[in-house]
């Protein structure tokens, strides 16, 4: 009897692009090959910069391992508007011809961006016996403006998209092509049999655009087990504060830093709760720990540099990897998510609640549905610097309230049970196909 056979596809790999989304993929990857009966294989996009593959293909192994591929997309152009790559060789030839010498049960796409949404009708075409799933990881068959749902007039989360809507936020686009668009990408997804989102808010909004309700499926990421649990640290006050993720402002970053500039200038609430377990004076200080600002806009990058210039009490740590993590943990004391958009269901909240830190984040989106304002962390207003601010100023040396919201029991991430959960759905799917 032959094993179940899972391909992956994801936008980029994690020793190339790091981020939540191409951890996530990798990490799924590994926990399906490491099952008994399941051959599972990832291929992952890849931009200039990795070596090339051998002439005649654009795949080539990532390291040694023979289950994942780098897909080489240098020379094609991608069409921004419709997500397409406008050289249809590159799907009827390369990505088609991959596929079927793999010859899946299941292909499970973790993102499309740099590849297509019609990626999904080529892989359907050639193999039209596989079961197809699709992991939602952000708004981008949504909207235009890199999936974040966020309007470019005031910089607003936005609940809906429309012709109009979009057009507003981007006047060289004609309503028309917004009306194509959405066409174009959901005739692309009606080939999916199931969509997975990692979070119910994510799920509404997808279901609320067209998707079919039957087939979207609310289930959270799965993350691998932490090496070592972060202590409490007992014998510190509670006052230092970590942002980890992307640099850019959809994330809230700059946001964060004029917040602290503003705890610097006021300083923090001593006469607050906590009694003698506030001393010493507590000290507020924030670890930036987050990459690729260099590929966000130039004038964005200018203006946190010059934030991080007069910010005092503000480090930047900068990129790190997975294995860094119970160092980091181990040395703060609160996580600090203040996306300015709707998020999906950040990684980063799992990190912490996995290393016992607390969680203050943005009172909108899926960050509400997974952050308990009081319970295991606490809300500000979203996109308000003095809002935060004041958080971080009440919160900062409060032992008794770090102690209360760290020692809430964290949610189940276990990888183990989300890929076991996956594989029966796998097997749900694969059950209709021949013998």
């Amino acid at each position: 009897m032959r094993p179940l056979r899972v391909l992956y596809f994801a936008h980029g790999h994690p020793s190339v692009r790091p981020g939540g989304a191409e951890a996530y993929a990798h990490e799924l990857y590994r926990a399906m090959r490491d099952q008994p009966g399941v051959e599972a294989a990832l291929v992952c996009r890849v931009g200039e910069g990795v070596h090339a593959p051998r002439s005649g293909t654009l795949f080539s192994l990532v390291g040694r391992d023979p289950g994942q591929y780098f897909l080489h997309t240098t020379g094609y152009h991608y069409d921004w508007v419709y997500g397409t790559v406008t050289d249809k060789e590159f799907l009827t030839r390369h990505v088609a011809g991959f596929v079927r010498g793999f010859d899946p049960d299941i292909v499970h796409f973790q993102h499309t961006q740099f590849m297509g949404y019609d990626m999904i009708r080529a892989v359907h075409q050639a193999v039209p016996h596989a079961g197809i799933v699709y992991t939602l990881q952000e708004y981008l068959p949504i909207c235009y403006r890199d999936g974040q749902m966020v309007r470019t007039v005031d910089e607003k989360p936005c609940m809906e998209a429309s012709p109009q809507r979009c057009h507003e936020c981007f006047p060289h686009i004609a309503p028309q092509t917004f009306f194509l668009r959405k066409r174009f990408i959901q005739s692309q997804m009606a080939f999916v049999d199931r969509f997975i989102a990692p979070s119910k808010f994510l799920g509404d909004r997808y279901i609320d655009w067209g998707l079919d309700r039957e087939k979207v499926i609310v289930e959270e990421y799965g993350r691998l087990p932490t090496k070592r649990r972060a202590g409490s640290d007992s014998h510190r006050h509670p006052d230092r504060f970590a942002f980890m993720g992307q640099l850019s402002r959809y994330k809230g970053v700059d946001l964060l830093v004029k917040a602290m500039s503003l705890v610097a200038q006021e300083g923090v609430d001593t006469a607050a709760a906590g009694g003698t377990r506030r001393a010493p004076r507590p000290r507020p200080h924030l670890y930036l720990h987050g990459a690729n600002l260099d590929v966000q806009r130039e004038d964005f990058q200018r203006e946190l540099k010059e934030l991080l210039a007069q910010a005092t009490n503000v480090t930047l740590a900068g990129k790190y990897a997975p294995d860094d993590l119970p160092q980091i943990m181990a040395d703060i004391d609160w996580v600090v998510v203040p996306s300015i958009w709707w998020e999906n269901s950040p990684l980063v909240i799992q990190e912490a609640f996995m290393y016992g830190r607390p969680v203050i984040c943005s009172d909108i989106g899926s960050m509400v549905e997974k952050v308990r304002d009081g319970v295991n962390g606490l809300h500000f207003r979203a996109g308000s610097a003095r809002s935060l601010a004041d958080v971080i100023g009440r919160v900062a040396g409060d032992r008794e309230l770090w102690e209360k919201l760290a020692s809430a029991p964290p949610p189940d991430y276990s990888m183990a049970g989300h890929a076991a959960r996956l594989r029966d759905l796998y097997e749900t799917l694969g059950s209709r196909l021949p013998a």
